[in-house]
């Protein structure tokens, strides 16, 4: 099975690839010869992941997924959430984004946050929503070199380590996207 992953983001991509069985090939953007942003318009994380899957299967007519994450912050009433990556405005920087949600959170005790990711599937003329949700809170410093986006600020429940911290093999087995996924494959197994 071919799927077309609506993305450029290569960490996104090589997370992604570490999760899915060789059985399913994925093809970026590039692959396809895709080379325009694809828009991200939408209000809801949801919403962001059914128009990149849309803009791929309409313009050119592939099976393809794509997803959006975001990073919602209980003490910040859920932002960053669909603007997580230009929190901080344009252009797209992590740094900037992760000094201004600890900036944000300066004066919070309550630091408690979740990833969330939406995948859309579009496949056999269906469209198929999967989510993951991981549950951590916010640490007041970086802490990592791995990962990327909000990664070395945010500790999942149950975990001493940032996602920065974490291998991409040991991220991938407990992220947002990696749970996502694993329903995507389950899907995809029974078709």
């Amino acid at each position: 099975m071919k799927l077309v992953f609506a993305s450029n983001n290569q960490n996104k991509i090589k997370e992604i690839q570490l999760l899915v069985p060789n059985s399913i090939e994925i093809m970026s953007l590039k692959d396809i010869g895709c080379t325009e942003d694809i828009p991200e318009t939408a209000d809801t994380i949801e919403g962001n992941a059914i128009l990149k899957a849309n803009y791929v299967t309409e313009k050119y007519g592939f099976n393809c997924f794509a997803d959006d994450s975001g990073l919602e912050i209980d003490a910040l009433n859920g932002e960053p959430g669909v603007f997580s990556a230009r929190y901080a405005g344009e252009p797209k920087d992590d740094s900037k984004n992760i000094d201004k949600v600890l900036k944000n959170l300066k004066d919070k005790t309550n630091k408690n946050a979740n990833f969330k990711t939406v995948i859309c599937l579009n496949i056999n003329g269906k469209q198929h929503l999967f989510t993951g949700i991981v549950n951590g809170k916010i640490i007041e410093n970086r802490v990592g070199d791995n990962g990327f986006g909000y990664d070395p600020i945010f500790v999942a429940d149950g975990y001493s380590k940032t996602f920065a911290e974490l291998s991409i093999e040991e991220k991938s087995t407990i992220s947002h996207r990696g749970k996502a996924v694993k329903k995507l494959v389950e899907f995809c197994k029974n078709l």
